[in-house]
């Protein structure tokens, strides 16, 4: 038997549309073992009764795939999962799953696949590379498709920025969140995003954290998400004016994340009450970057 211990993620971070990913240190938990036959699937935590327990289940979906990479026949297995990522909040959750299932499946067969094998498998999976890359590297990834190809470098970020999650008590899929968004861009916005983008990784490369409310600007997607999450644009001026170093939409949300270097409290709680203003209640994490991604803690 093999646990695998996978961490939450924010994608975007403001500019980075489809682009960047930051792990979180919040995870998810898989353990999986071979048997003589069938598919047990045991679920815990976040989303405990409504994730499936056939072999429609994501995390038995990816690990297939390692599997079938790799020509082997599995005729039975077990797997336990212990999920404390909030489940369509845009915190990673189905990443989490992927990368966790990837993981596992290639730690049983003692590891056939290297690390950038397992991400062409995760993003073929998902679609895109912006959550599951940091799920498996860690760090802050900035991952791009070359075609069917993808290709990845990972950052290590100083771990005394700390990222206040502030989760609505609503549900938002990837798939809404995105049916939203324009399908052409004007030059200018296009100009401003790539600025900021190459801003905000600078930034976070040299720790220059002074710089993050301005690298954390957008126009490609944030502003048309708006209208799907009430009390957003309200709470990101309250973080800023609360002392946040920047503010961003966590994905495609409904999350929002402040990065903070002290006064995380007071920030979280400052945008809290732009939710309460609207009637939603949210819950609060306090959060910090996780440079080690996807482990195999236990067995492998």
């Amino acid at each position: 038997m093999v646990t695998v211990r996978v961490p939450a993620t924010t994608a975007n971070l403001g500019p980075g549309f489809d682009v960047l990913g930051l792990a979180l240190n919040l995870y998810n938990y898989v353990e999986m073992e071979f048997c003589a036959e069938g598919l047990i699937i045991e679920v815990e935590g976040e989303g405990g009764s409504g994730i499936p327990r056939d072999q429609t289940n994501i995390v038995y979906q990816a690990a297939q795939k390692v599997w079938q990479k790799c020509n082997y026949d599995c005729k039975g297995v077990k797997i336990k999962l212990t999920n404390n990522i909030p489940l369509a909040r845009g915190l990673g959750s189905s990443a989490a799953a992927i990368t966790g299932g990837i993981v596992a499946a290639n730690a049983l067969l003692d590891y056939p696949l290297t690390n950038e094998e397992l991400l062409q498998v995760a993003t073929n999976f998902e679609g895109h590379p912006d959550n599951v890359a940091p799920a498996l590297f860690g760090g802050l990834v900035i991952s791009i498709m070359d075609e069917e190809q993808v290709f990845s470098h990972k950052v290590a970020i100083q771990t005394d920025l700390q990222v206040g999650a502030v989760i609505p008590h609503f549900t938002l899929s990837t798939k809404n969140g995105r049916q939203v968004l324009p399908r052409q861009i004007s030059r200018e916005d296009a100009t401003f995003n790539i600025g900021r983008t190459a801003l905000l990784v600078a930034a976070l490369l040299q720790g220059n954290h002074d710089l993050l409310q301005y690298g954390m600007q957008d126009r490609l997607h944030q502003p048309y998400r708006a209208c799907l999450i009430p009390g957003m644009e309200a709470a990101f001026q309250k973080a800023r004016e609360a002392g946040a170093q920047g503010v961003t939409l966590s994905g495609s949300g409904p999350t929002l994340v402040a990065f903070c270097l002290q006064n995380i409290d007071h920030i979280c709680q400052e945008m809290t009450s732009a939710f309460t203003e609207q009637g939603i209640e949210v819950s609060i994490m306090k959060l910090l970057p996780d440079n080690e991604g996807a482990r195999v803690i236990n067995g492998g």
